[in-house]
């Protein structure tokens, strides 16, 4: 990252960009929120994250070359095919500044992950 950035919003995060990443940035978000609009937003690790019921959703970050986005290592497992052409760690993977955005692939890695804590949630009320 830049340097950890100090925000407590996503706005405010977002202001530490140019306009081009904000762009990015903010077509991220809405994804989301389409997915899951009951998620709460909030700053977390100095980056936009997302919870549901209070447990992890998603993770995003700005860096200089990319977007990293954090779905949590289940996530990734189950989308190892479609993720196999970004750099890619345990529970990230790394959408390159230069490319637009797989909206499409983050909708369903987000919904992937919500459903899993749906389930979660039924089995451990």
């Amino acid at each position: 990252m830049l340097n950890m950035i100090k925000a407590s919003t996503f706005d405010e995060y977002c202001k530490h960009f140019p306009l081009e990443i904000q762009e990015k940035l903010v077509q991220l978000r809405s994804a989301i929120n389409e997915i899951a609009p009951e998620a709460k937003e909030a700053i977390s690790y100095g980056m936009p994250a997302y919870k549901y019921n209070g447990k992890p959703l998603v993770y995003f970050a700005a860096q200089s070359k990319h977007i990293g986005f954090y779905g949590t290592p289940s996530t990734h497992v189950a989308f190892e095919k479609e993720l196999s052409g970004y750099k890619r760690g345990k529970g990230s993977v790394q959408f390159p500044l230069s490319s637009p955005l797989p909206i499409s692939l983050i909708k369903k890695m987000t919904l992937f992950k919500l459903k899993e804590l749906q389930n979660k949630a039924q089995v451990n009320p």
